[in-house]
């Protein structure tokens, strides 16, 4: 949406009307330090999220994959079974 130079001057002539010319300054002012909060609070947020992806990574322990044979595994499924069936 562009706004040419008589809609601005519109604008303008709009707010003076509505809060004087002594409010204007103090609006600009508190509207540039709500946008500074906003934008402070977006990029904390922003770096909370990227540190606790990061211990999230750094924490989850791979599992080791290792060549068994079809022996082992079956006595680990009996040994297993077994174990269950005393509990």
């Amino acid at each position: 949406m562009n706004f040419g130079t008589t809609e601005i001057l519109l604008i303008v002539a709009v707010l003076f009307l509505l809060f004087g010319a002594s409010r204007l300054p103090q609006l600009a002012k508190s509207l540039g330090q709500s946008r500074k909060a906003f934008k402070e609070g977006m990029r904390e947020a922003e770096e909370d999220e990227r540190s606790d992806q990061q211990k999230l990574s750094s924490n989850t322990a791979r599992p080791q994959v290792t060549a068994v044979s079809d022996e082992e595994l079956e006595a680990e499924m009996r040994r297993r079974a077994e174990a269950r069936a005393e509990h």
